[in-house]
């Protein structure tokens, strides 16, 4: 057998002889940039995780070592918990290839339902928390229906449900704010997930329940996501609606489970908001689906549908997160927060447009 080698415009060219049969291959050398295309094409959440890296790193250098004590990195957390539960419900309905923006006006329409049921009907807690499930359930279903069974497109949908839910949650409440002194005294399971634990001793981390909850739901549709065929059937969706129905695919029952768990975790992150603020307020958390739109965005997620991971949603959050504190301990002016923010989207959106011209 003999072998012969020789580099043509950057492919090389093997041919190899077996008696009488010669065989030409192929192969074309990738450069270093090819290469990480690939690689972050392959895994959508490398990306946020190398910006969160060096995030992490470039205000470590700039604020000093306080930014890395346990109480500002637990703190992070907490502030980005709202967000990261609102962006599981945004990750599912996005790698759909649709949007939601009515996530957190759905969200607080919970929490007005769970002030009410508890203080103005004489439910116990936990039956008004269960109410308030169900309330943020029905409107995803109700989405869903419009989006899946209508043909309707998600972003008008939801802009509609995003208006209709505002009102309600005005109308309903009469915006009247459910005090937190009155709900720890008669209804203090309404706060719980607001309640907080010590790991560590005395100088170590605190972490609230909220936080926990954060943290199974990602986990657990991660798992869902990638080893159920419910989940790799949402990204069959996201990526081809049509080919996805040809493989026998129910695309319009998938696409109404997804708006429904949407809905139902919604309602898990208005009651994880009351024991953020101790209180049941309209007033509140009315930009999650901005905040929530934007971890799932800068966390690798196209908006094309069908690409991305929630765990880089997570990574997205606490990138938000990270420049949010980092900004604020070094004493600059808050919009930065913002102006740096909108720039991150931006070069996201870019970033994706580049991964998806990867051959897969």
């Amino acid at each position: 057998m003999s072998s012969k080698n020789e580099s043509q415009t950057g492919f090389e060219v093997a041919v190899s002889a077996k008696g009488s049969e010669s065989v030409a291959e192929f192969v074309h050398h990738k450069s270093p940039l090819e290469r990480l295309q690939h690689a972050l094409h392959e895994t959508p959440a490398l990306a946020p995780l190398l910006v969160l890296v060096a995030s992490l790193i470039g205000f470590g250098i700039l604020v000093g070592s306080r930014f890395f004590t346990a109480y500002a990195l637990t703190l992070i957390l907490q502030q980005v918990m709202i967000t990261g539960i609102v962006g599981v419900a945004q990750s599912l309905v996005i790698l759909t290839a649709g949007i939601d923006l009515s996530v957190g006006a759905i969200m607080v329409l919970s929490t007005v339902m769970m002030g009410q049921c508890a203080f103005n009907y004489g439910f116990p807690a936990w039956l008004a928390i269960l109410c308030g499930f169900g309330l943020g359930t029905a409107v995803g279903a109700a989405n869903g229906a419009l989006v899946a069974l209508m043909r309707l497109p998600p972003f008008i949908v939801t802009l509609g449900t995003w208006q209709i839910a505002l009102a309600a949650n005005y109308l309903y409440s009469q915006n009247q704010t459910i005090g937190a002194a009155q709900i720890e005294m008669q209804a203090p399971l309404l706060q719980y997930l607001g309640n907080t634990f010590r790991v560590g001793g005395h100088d170590g981390a605190t972490f609230t329940y909220g936080v926990v909850l954060m943290l199974l739901l990602v986990l657990l549709f991660a798992y869902i996501l990638r080893h159920t065929a419910w989940g790799r059937h949402v990204y069959a969706v996201g990526d081809d609606p049509d080919a996805a129905a040809l493989a026998g695919v129910r695309v319009t029952r998938m696409l109404i489970s997804v708006y429904v768990l949407s809905g139902m975790i919604c309602g898990f992150a208005g009651w994880a908001l009351i024991g953020r603020i101790g209180a049941v307020s309209p007033n509140s958390g009315q930009f999650e689906n901005i905040n929530s739109i934007t971890a799932t965005v800068i966390g690798g997620i196209s908006l094309f549908g069908g690409r991305g991971s929630i765990i880089g949603m997570i990574f997205g959050a606490l990138i938000v997160g990270v420049f949010t504190l980092g900004l604020n301990m070094y004493g600059t002016d808050p919009q930065w927060t913002y102006l740096l923010i909108g720039a991150l989207i931006i070069i996201a959106v870019a970033v994706d447009q580049w991964i998806r011209k990867a051959a897969v």
